[in-house]
């Protein structure tokens, strides 16, 4: 089909956009979205574009058709790129798109105050002008349309007595707003896509996990712990500043090739097992462990958890014991071998004899598909609106893409964090695919440059439009190797990084305040008597280092906003290897903060941070002074260049917050 040959603004290079618009960029609710485009005409007629939004509706409101278009008019950046933004104030979906149009008038605008300044007869001119707001004058409403024809007016009013007139009206800003508010739209080109936002609640991008098994949070050592024994740390976890607290699987766990102690083949009589090992007689993934209480238990938990500011997380493991149900009812669900048994895990050369995976390629797919979601509805009816999910890279895309969605767009506040250690790409696919958050490789990235190389890549890549970060210093899965030798001090600055990098981040809490550093064998990255398959006693002691570097740590980020957030993050130059500096900062710069961190947990590290002030808004011989949210030290620097010395045996770190006050001489001397 031919083209409309009125239409000649060709518009490319939107951003942000995922994949031709299949996948949603993400927000959160308050948030602005920024959208570029390079929009630009034939020969040298100006032309004017818009950013177009609106708001579609989810729930019970599915069937109801989206929002009208808002339009906000977009500015010129140079060389073809225009730029808009818009705020996203609901929970659900948005969408965008770009328009664009040759913009007659102020072409006509700007060709005539040139014809003025050149002394050039203009009567004509004028005339074009004025056909030119009769047009709009032709589109607009009833009120603006005699508005505009007034104007037309003055501008055809000829002679030397009117002319000086006419041309003030030509040039009046309140005329080029009128006219180009009613656009030709016959002659407007459309964006090819309309791009979709998924807009989430705040604690999708701010939050901070706290993660304990419930079998150990009992009061008598190593007796197993219950729902009522979790609800009695509750205190305890809000003291430290977390507001979302996650259990690994609560379900029945499997009697058959139960794992013994240390991952091992065979139990012992009293062995607890591994609660991934989900499914026994007492039922599947929508039942709980006996052990541990009953429904009526649980959900008076998650209301004091919520009393108290806390979220209940649930583990979501799409796996079964050999005694599942579904086992039973369900074997096409399952792969089979040659010899007619059910294919247990394996990641050679581990074996998971205790866990059967599901067959995404089954001939029932569909029934396990609806069974998977049932799941997740089951407990959204049970008021969990956050879960962690296992290992998500080892269940089909397709599945996730139509669960997720099928889900978001009922329960459009259920957040889901994504446990998938695995190949860039995938990790990346999970979240384009509806993923809230996910792990990452923060674990294993130790060096000044692995945490600058990846933090970049994290906030300032197109990876930011889609991939929300969660930074884990440990897992009950993982005990780095730095871990197992940097003593006190390479905990905590592990626990600052991982605080101050991400707005979200979350830690395996008792063992990392008990320092747990032994591996099951030497370069493992496994625990000693992990926690995975046996109940431990843990010290619940708010005054040791750790909890209260995390009390410390928590409210420095409800503090400031700057920590609720990556999108502003700037790495600061350093003279020593060991330290690494970095700023994050609000969108407005008001609120700033400055972490500082000695990457050697044995030795003092000192050195000059060199502040790239210029982006903090600062001039390069601005005085200021910085606050440690951790010592609760002041100190007023000068310029961009400033001295720091970090003793790991005292604290390894500054997280300082920056106020931007000019000082005078005096305030200069009480700091001496």
């Amino acid at each position: 089909m031919q083209a409309d040959g009125r239409k000649r603004v060709v518009i490319e290079g939107v951003a942000p956009e995922m994949d031709a618009g299949h996948f949603p960029v993400k927000r959160t609710v308050g948030d602005r979205v920024r959208v570029e485009a390079d929009v630009f005409g034939d020969g040298h007629d100006h032309v004017m574009a818009w950013l177009l939004y609106r708001y579609v509706p989810h729930g019970p409101q599915n069937g109801q058709a989206p929002g009208p278009w808002q339009q906000v008019k977009m500015t010129a950046l140079g060389n073809d790129r225009w730029a808009g933004e818009f705020a996203v104030t609901e929970l659900g979906a948005y969408q965008y798109t770009v328009a664009g149009e040759v913009d007659h008038f102020e072409t006509w605008r700007s060709d005539l105050e040139k014809r003025i300044a050149a002394g050039q007869e203009i009567d004509v001119d004028l005339l074009n002008g004025a056909k030119l707001v009769e047009e709009a004058a032709s589109r607009a409403g009833e009120a603006d349309a005699k508005e505009l024809r007034r104007w037309a007016a003055r501008l055809k009013a000829g002679g030397p007595s009117t002319q000086k007139s006419a041309q003030e009206a030509a040039l009046d800003e309140a005329l080029l707003a009128l006219v180009e508010r009613y656009p030709d739209e016959a002659k407007i080109t459309l964006y090819e896509r309309v791009l979709p936002v998924r807009v989430e609640r705040e604690r999708a991008r701010f939050s901070g996990w706290y993660e304990l098994f419930p079998r150990s949070a009992g009061a008598i050592p190593f007796a197993h712990g219950t729902f009522a024994d979790v609800e009695a740390r509750l205190e305890y976890v809000a003291g430290l500043g977390f507001d979302v607290l996650y259990m690994p699987p609560i379900h029945p766990i499997g009697r058959s090739f139960r794992k013994g102690k240390n991952n091992a083949v065979t139990a012992e009589p009293g062995d607890v097992g591994s609660p991934w090992a989900i499914g026994a007689a007492e039922g599947g993934h929508t039942d709980i462990l006996p052990e541990l209480g009953t429904l009526k238990d649980f959900q008076r938990l998650r209301q004091k958890a919520e009393a108290l500011g806390i979220e209940l997380a649930l583990d979501i493991a799409f796996q079964c014991s050999p005694d599942h149900p579904w086992v039973r009812r369900h074997p096409l669900w399952f792969k089979h071998r040659a010899d007619g048994t059910i294919q247990y895990a394996e990641n050679p050369p581990k074996k998971y004899q205790d866990i059967y995976p599901l067959d995404f390629e089954s001939e029932d797919w569909e029934g396990l598909w609806k069974a998977l979601h049932g799941v997740f509805l089951y407990w959204i009816e049970q008021g969990v609106k956050i879960f962690r999910v296992d290992n998500p890279h080892t269940k089909a895309f397709g599945f996730w893409e139509w669960c997720i969605g099928e889900i978001q767009a009922d329960y459009p506040e259920v957040i889901f964090l994504a446990e998938a250690f695995t190949r860039p790409r995938v990790m990346e696919r999970l979240a384009k695919l509806g993923y809230s958050q996910s792990y990452t490789y923060f674990t294993w990235r130790n060096s000044k440059e692995e945490l600058t190389e990846y933090l970049t890549e994290l906030t300032q890549t197109e990876v930011k439009e889609y991939l929300r970060p969660n930074f884990w210093p440990n897992t009950p899965d993982i005990l780095p190797l730095s871990l197992q030798t940097g003593g006190l001090a390479l905990f905590q600055a592990r626990l600052v990084l991982a605080a101050t990098m991400s707005s979200n981040y979350g830690v395996y809490g008792p063992a990392y305040e008990a320092l747990e550093h032994e591996p099951l064998r030497p370069g493992a990255e496994e625990y000693l008597h992990s926690e995975k398959y046996e109940i431990r006693s843990w010290t619940w002691d708010a005054k040791r280092p750790i909890p209260q570097l995390m009390k410390k740590l928590n409210a420095a980020r409800r503090a400031h906003a700057a920590l609720q957030a990556n999108e502003h993050v700037v790495f600061h130059e350093t003279d020593n290897p060991h330290l690494i500096a970095y700023s994050k900062q609000t969108a407005d710069g008001g609120d700033t903060v400055l972490t500082v961190v000695n990457l050697d947990p044995y030795n003092t590290q000192s050195g000059w941070v060199t502040l790239a002030l210029w982006k903090l808004g600062m001039d390069e011989d601005a005085s200021y002074e910085v606050y440690d949210l951790l010592s609760e030290e002041r100190y007023l620097w000068h310029g961009g260049r400033n001295f720091v010395e970090l003793n790991p045996e005292k604290i390894p770190a500054h997280v300082l917050s920056v106020r931007k006050s000019v000082r005078t001489e005096k305030d200069f001397d009480y700091y001496r």
